[in-house]
């Protein structure tokens, strides 16, 4: 099945924003290019294995400044923006290496040496931007590592940077926000699967690329694909005022905990005027709630912190800069940049509590709000990556939950169940394809995707549904602002059309396991268990990890595996297992019999328990049943 042309809906839409937002300001091309000084020739980087890792020259498609008709005009923009690869001087002393990955890799000259703050998703690009830097700046040691949060995107590439025995014997410290270490490993262990599975359907990562395909991700391409790793901080920062000097250059932070990550903070550096706004302000709304799943966020306390940031280091500073897209220079627009992007979510919590007020449910305040002509019209909060329609929804979700009022939807059908009654009362399922059919040729693909949604969980081997469904993800796609939206539109017509990719990226790598405390790995194994399989099961296990010299006791009683660390007072365990923390790690992926597990006790025990803990499945279905 090959995808359709845009229609004559998406082409006059499409137009209709050509001619309507402010395509004349062409400032954000003149200040991506500032300071340019290397690409990386060719844009091309590859693991050991041969495997490509990162490939920007991929999108040498974007160079026309005409969007084709099957991309949004607005989002082309944003996508050639962000296409934009190689090593940049913010100031004199502050470079970044931009279009290597998902997010940007700063470097802040220090008396001797430099500073990096970020360092990509993985290791293989984030080895190549420091090469690139090192190629026109000179071989200058690493003195410190900072994190600005703890997203992968920020730290996965660590030892591309550095090597880990520099940073255990002192000589190079990592730094970063209070709580980083908990959160980096919890988000991308305990419900790391789904969230992987679904990030694959937001950063198009299966899509081919082209104007029919993946353009981009708003925020930047997308992220790297190469070994993901952790090194762990050696210094939290944990107020807001705290400073460091590393190698005579002092670094000023601001907390912004609960923000765009659970952990994440601001840092100023008053030898260059500069400040690191982390992920708070970018050239895009941002996400309150992410596609790939997430802990709602609060824009209330991220429009609070933007405005503490204004007030404590606007006035003293002459460029801005993020971990993602371009810096913004002078004191004055810098002000404007900060105060805009905090009206944005400010605007957006404010209205939509109080639109809830008013007695409307999430998808009617999305459907509804307004947004003031400034905001609407300032390119750096439009919907690239964030939408208003999808943090209106979260918003909703972090005050009321997923339940709006209504009795009829307290205990609605799961969709299955839903899909059969729904196509059963309108006719079946040859009558809801015609209606479908119809609803496409008028241009009404919200509804048409609903209706065979309904069509494909009942009969997913009914082709025609399926092309159906496939052409209307496509149109939807083809019309979107915002790239995360376009690449979940284009995942799902791919997989339509027969190819399950799976979840193509990883970010529980080994390295990432490794940091795992002993009460997480626990805590990661009680998530696995079967509890219907474990209803009947009772039993005590004794873990003694010799190299931590701690023992912790497992009790697995009512499908729950209970753990803490063991004290004096409990009675015997059915079992006592004494491995290294390394072992443990590997006995929780299921390796039962490689050395160094060491068994007193009841044998039978730890069969018992491996045989109600069950893995995820990496490539479990999304639009089909």
């Amino acid at each position: 099945m090959t995808q359709p042309e845009a229609s004559e809906f998406v082409i006059a839409d499409n137009r209709r924003a050509r001619e309507t937002m402010p395509f004349d300001d062409t400032r954000d091309f003149d200040d991506a290019r500032r300071g340019f000084i290397a690409k990386l020739e060719p844009g091309v980087v590859h693991g050991e294995d041969g495997k490509v890792v990162w490939d920007v020259d991929s999108y040498g498609f974007l160079d026309s400044e005409t969007a084709p008709d099957t991309v949004h005009p607005s989002l082309w923009r944003q996508s050639r923006l962000t296409a934009m690869q190689g090593l940049f001087e913010v100031v004199p002393g502050i470079y970044q290496v931009r279009g290597l990955d998902l997010s940007n890799m700063t470097f802040v000259e220090t008396d001797e040496g430099v500073i990096v703050i970020d360092t990509l998703t993985t290791r293989e690009p984030a080895a190549a931007a420091m090469a690139l830097y090192r190629e026109h700046r000179g071989d200058r040691p690493v003195k410190a590592v900072l994190y600005t949060h703890c997203h992968v995107d920020h730290f996965g590439g660590a030892l591309g940077v550095v090597d880990q025995a520099a940073v255990d014997s002192g000589e190079v410290p990592v730094i970063a926000p209070e709580g980083f270490l908990e959160h980096a490993i919890a988000e991308n262990v305990y419900a790391g699967g789904a969230m992987a599975r679904r990030a694959g359907y937001m950063y198009g990562a299966a899509l081919d690329r082209g104007p029919k395909g993946h353009v981009g991700a708003g925020l930047g391409q997308y992220p790297s694909v190469g070994i993901t790793g952790l090194v762990p901080p050696t210094i939290d920062i944990t107020t807001t005022g705290q400073t460091l000097t590393i190698d005579g250059v002092e670094l000023e932070f601001q907390m912004a905990p609960g923000t765009e990550a659970p952990a994440e903070m601001h840092i100023y550096i008053p030898r260059y005027r500069a400040l690191c706004i982390a992920e708070n302000a970018c050239h895009t709304l941002h996400n309150l709630l992410t596609l790939r799943g997430a802990v709602v966020r609060d824009p209330h306390a991220w429009a609070g912190y933007l405005t503490e940031a204004i007030d404590s280091f606007a006035s003293r500073s002459d460029v801005i800069f993020s971990p993602h897209h371009w810096p913004t220079w002078g004191t004055d627009e810098i002000s404007e940049f900060l105060n805009v992007q905090r009206d944005m979510y400010a605007y957006l919590h404010d209205q939509t509590v109080r639109m809830i007020n008013s007695g409307l449910q999430g998808a009617e305040i999305a459907e509804s709000i307004q947004l003031p002509p400034a905001l609407e019209n300032a390119w750096y909060v439009r919907g690239y990556y964030g939408s208003v329609s999808h943090n209106v929804k979260a918003i909703y979700q972090r005050y009321m939950g997923w339940f709006d009022g209504n009795p009829a939807r307290l205990w609605p059908h799961p969709p299955e169940a839903a899909a059969k009654r729904y196509v059963e009362a309108m006719g079946g399922i040859d009558r809801v394809v015609e209606l479908a059919r119809t609803a496409y040729a008028d241009g009404d693909y919200r509804w048409a995707a609903t209706l065979l949604d309904h069509a494909v969980f009942v009969d997913a081997d009914n082709t025609v549904a399926r092309a159906l469904y496939a052409d209307t993800l496509d149109q939807l796609a083809y019309s979107v602002e915002n790239g995360t939206w376009r690449n979940f539109f284009l995942s799902g017509s791919t997989e339509l059309r027969g190819r399950n990719f799976g979840s193509p990226t990883d970010t529980s790598s080994g390295e990432v396991m490794a940091q795992l405390t002993p009460a997480q790995i626990f805590d990661a194994i009680a998530i696995s268990i079967d509890g219907p399989k474990a209803w009947n099961e009772e039993l005590s296990i004794d873990v003694v990890l010799t190299d931590l010299d701690e023992t912790h006791r497992l009790r697995l009683r009512n499908g729950v595996l209970v753990h803490r660390v063991r004290i004096d007072t409990d009675p015997a365990a059915d079992t006592t297992i004494t491995v290294t923390k390394g072992r443990l790690l590997a006995l929780a992926g299921g390796d039962t019999t490689s050395p160094g597990l060491e068994i007193t006790g009841d044998h039978g025990v730890l069969p018992r328990l491996m045989r109600v803990i069950t893995a995820g499945d990496p490539a479990f279905n999304i639009v089909l049943p």
